[in-house]
């Protein structure tokens, strides 16, 4: 179990800091999302930050088991508001959506578990 766990916060860490560095560095396709949904653009550092955060506090998790559970809980919750930002702009493009929320449960639940 503690290798599942292991496997899927270091996958969910890799791919939510990859989603923030894009964010920081402007990257054209959190651009294009943001600009689609109705983002400011203004919003995209904090929204890095916030990923940021939580890819290092799941890899905190593996010394701070606390640490772990605050950044699978603030991720889930960071996807849950990107979802109402896709359902507020009626896009029903969910997929990219869906991979990251999945993982940011799977790592907090696995956290839980661990």
């Amino acid at each position: 179990m503690y290798a599942l766990y292991a496997a899927v916060t270091a996958l969910a860490a890799a791919v939510h800091g990859s989603a923030a560095l894009a964010n920081f560095v402007g990257h054209a396709y959190p651009k294009a999302e943001a600009d689609r949904l109705g983002v400011p653009r203004s919003w995209m550092p904090l929204l890095g930050t916030a990923l940021a955060a939580g890819a290092l506090g799941l890899l905190a998790g593996f010394a701070v088991p606390g640490l772990g559970v605050a950044a699978g809980t603030g991720l889930v919750l960071y996807f849950v508001g990107a979802l109402g930002a896709h359902v507020r702009a009626g896009d029903r493009r969910y997929g990219p959506w869906a991979f990251c929320f999945g993982l940011a449960v799977l790592a907090l639940a696995l956290r839980i578990a661990v």
